[in-house]
């Protein structure tokens, strides 16, 4: 199993990559709002940090979580606000205090976790009750961009996963020909 090539870092800010997916207008629809608290996992160099914190205003906070120290360094050349909290996580631990965040994000993540089933059940750790995770993958489909098939996991695969994990009211959505949502709530605990 594959980690994305810090090399390679310009693919993930690139405008072709926000006319696939305008992530502010993304995180709008998908309910973030000024003063939220929400978890970038797998963040990179910022993609959806910086309109994120846009987002929440000085009221909220945006975590920004990643297990590769280069994505790191590059999100911190941009000169982040204080109220981005960028932390190098482990698979399955990340360093953020339980019941912290209302909304999770993981894009292009999932089909790089070894163990899917606890690295979800460590995000649910970190959602509120009633907090949202949304993740965002590839089809499991043979194309020329992205990861290959044998390392893709399907929507309905993903799908399970987070019932695995105990998510609730999930939801499935084809986003475009090349990628899918799955979204899943923490009910109160």
């Amino acid at each position: 199993m594959h980690k994305f090539d810090p090399k390679k870092i310009d693919i993930l800010i690139s405008e072709e990559r926000k006319k696939e997916l305008d992530p502010s207008k993304y995180l709008k629809e998908k309910g973030l709002k000024k003063g939220m608290a929400f978890a970038d996992i797998g963040c990179g160099p910022g993609f959806f940090v910086f309109p994120a914190l846009e987002i929440v205003g000085k009221t909220g906070k945006v975590y920004a979580l990643d297990t590769q120290q280069e994505m790191l360094n590059e999100l911190k050349k941009k000169r982040p606000l204080e109220n981005v909290v960028a932390l190098k996580s482990e698979e399955t631990e990340l360093p953020v205090e339980d019941k912290a965040v209302d909304m999770a994000l993981m894009v292009f993540v999932l089909h790089e976790v070894h163990h899917p089933v606890d690295f979800l059940k460590e995000v649910k750790r970190i959602l509120k009750p009633s907090g949202k995770l949304i993740v965002i993958d590839w089809e499991k489909k043979v194309e020329e961009k992205g990861p290959p098939f044998e390392e893709r996991i399907s929507k309905e695969k993903a799908g399970e996963i987070f019932a695995q994990a105990g998510f609730e009211k999930i939801e499935t959505n084809s986003l475009n020909p090349s990628h899918y949502e799955v979204v899943g709530k923490k009910e109160d605990d």
